[in-house]
């Protein structure tokens, strides 16, 4: 006999994680923007000794923050440099690179993780100049300052599941912090539930002028990036080419709110031509998005600090919006803790073909005390607004529903009634690495 619950149970009121986003401190990013800036350039090729000027310095003053963070929440934070050589067409000599991280750990399911991360690394004009000025206050101290205040925030709770604070270096000499740090989340063997990439969050006005303080871009893949040949074939067949983890994960990010600031899901990996550190992650198939800002200032990233016929050029603290960060730092905060409190997305498969009815399975989730089944049309944006069902068992039928015309998703509920992003039952719908997603 199935336990299946009644739709009408849905109506009943749950208990919803409180995340303590409104501790953020707006004053807190704005100082630590400026003391980022203060270091006169964050470049890859800077220095790596100078106590006051470059990327060395920096990185061991955003250590230093997170050990603050540490020892006031009784080293709940373990502080950990993962470090290698690279060398490449923006890295001409072999170069040290290294990523500052803080883990805290769960205290029920510490390998499932959420990792929030930013980089510190900042350039001008030239990609290779490793000794002007670039301040990188938006490029990326927003994102950086960001990942601080997370932790500073967050680390007063505890959690079911382990947050990684990820301050990243190598950015714009080709995404190396990114991989550095996918690359010891695999050794590491952590169940990678979802990347948020914090990269330009800082400014509300485009360099034409537009304005746009009241949402936030989230940049999702849609066929995941480490797809094989095969399941790519499946793709083409059965359709779930807008149902990776990263898109759903957007979706779940968009109906979060309470944070001032709306998402404005874009359903591409990255801006056009152009990328960041959730890529290497989603190339190893970990759930990755990127938010940004929802209107940039190209004069104001990528330049020489300069004026020219009267307008000002530079990514200096001054363009900066920091009630608009605070708000991007808000929705960020929410998430983590909603994330690392419920149990992963389980991996579910359809069966559906050449039969008036559907069955959906999907795996048992370690923590989970239910699940939801979802369902909407293949041409539809989103899920829709309430579950075709809630049950506690790993299986259902739906009598009369006839594959062919629908996507079917699942998510986890937890005790508490923290609910997980839909994990679509669909060809690489899985929040795995493809050779490890088996339903």
């Amino acid at each position: 006999m199935k336990k299946l619950l009644t739709l009408a149970l849905l109506a009943l009121p749950t208990a919803v994680f409180a995340a303590p986003d409104e501790a953020v401190s707006q004053a807190r990013l704005e100082a630590d923007i400026a003391r980022l800036v203060a270091f006169g350039t964050r470049h890859t090729l800077s220095s790596q000794d100078d106590p006051k000027r470059g990327i060395g310095a920096a990185r061991r003053w955003a250590e230093a923050e997170f050990r603050k963070s540490a020892a006031a929440c009784g080293g709940c934070l373990e502080i950990v440099l993962p470090e290698t050589t690279v060398q490449g067409e923006r890295v001409p000599m072999p170069t040290r690179l290294v990523d500052v991280v803080a883990i805290q750990r769960g205290t029920e399911r510490p390998n499932e993780v959420v990792i929030v991360q930013g980089h510190i690394d900042s350039r001008n004009s030239d990609p290779l100049d490793a000794t002007g000025i670039a301040p990188g206050a938006n490029d990326d101290g927003s994102g950086t300052a960001l990942v601080l205040e997370a932790a500073r925030v967050l680390s007063k709770q505890k959690f079911a599941g382990t947050i990684v604070y990820a301050v990243l270096s190598g950015e714009e000499q080709g995404l190396y912090g990114g991989k550095l740090l996918a690359d010891y989340a695999r050794a590491q063997g952590w169940t990678v539930k979802a990347v948020l990439n914090n990269d330009i969050v800082g400014n509300s006005r485009g360099s034409d002028g537009l304005v746009d303080g009241a949402h936030v871009r989230v940049f999702s893949e849609g066929p995941r990036d480490d797809a094989s040949e095969r399941a790519r074939d499946a793709l083409r067949s059965i359709g779930g080419e807008n149902d990776s983890p990263s898109r759903n994960l957007s979706r779940w990010l968009a109906g979060l709110g309470d944070s001032g600031l709306a998402v404005r899901q874009v359903w591409r990996a990255d801006r056009m031509g152009r990328g960041g550190d959730h890529l290497p992650f989603q190339a190893m198939g970990y759930p990755a998005v990127r938010f940004t800002v929802a209107v940039e200032n190209y004069e104001r990233q990528h330049q020489n600090v300069r004026t020219e016929s009267g307008r000002t050029f530079g990514d200096t603290i001054e363009a900066m919006d920091f009630s608009y960060l605070a708000k991007v730092t808000k929705l960020n905060v929410r998430a983590l803790a909603k994330l690392a409190a419920v149990p992963m997305p389980p991996v579910a498969k359809v069966t559906a073909a050449v039969q008036t009815y559907t069955d959906v399975d999907w795996t048992a989730v370690p923590g989970a005390a239910r699940y939801r089944v979802w369902q909407r049309r293949t041409d539809a944006a989103g899920w829709d607004a309430k579950p075709v069902a809630e049950t506690a068992e790993t299986h259902l039928r739906l009598d009369g529903v006839r594959g062919d015309d629908w996507f079917f998703g699942v998510s986890t509920v937890a005790a508490d009634g923290s609910e997980s992003p839909v994990a679509s039952a669909v060809p690489g719908g899985a929040y795995l690495p493809e050779a490890a997603a088996k339903p």
